[in-house]
């Protein structure tokens, strides 16, 4: 009776301990949230640093920033594919157009480029 006592708490020790199949997800896997990165250019198509990429969620009104790397470059990670965003880039007085990471685009990480206008 004992060694089925201690066999049964060890049992239940390892199972406590250990995942279950589907319990943790890698945030490569998890198929609610995507991403959005791009280049940012200047009129002439130059790729921009240090100017300002905003995104909208279109629900909540919410706006993120993220300042552009020395090659152009933006990111957003954690967005919700249940949500629309709108997305702009602002440098120096000029601006691109907005666009927009709608609910129909499928892909995990999403490239739109952003050009600015004179």
């Amino acid at each position: 009776m004992k060694i089925q006592a201690s066999a049964l708490a060890c049992a239940l020790i390892l199972l406590l301990s250990s995942e279950l199949p589907g319990q943790r997800k890698n945030s490569k896997d998890d198929t609610n949230t995507r991403a959005v990165q791009g280049i940012v250019t200047d009129p002439s198509g130059h790729p921009l640093a240090d100017a300002v990429v905003q995104l909208e969620d279109t629900k909540t009104l919410q706006i993120r920033s993220f300042i552009t790397e020395s090659d152009g470059s933006y990111h957003f990670a954690g967005l919700s594919t249940n949500v629309e965003y709108q997305l702009r880039a602002k440098y120096d007085g000029n601006s691109s157009s907005k666009k927009s990471l709608d609910v129909f685009n499928t892909k995990k990480i999403v490239t739109i480029n952003l050009k600015l206008h004179k």
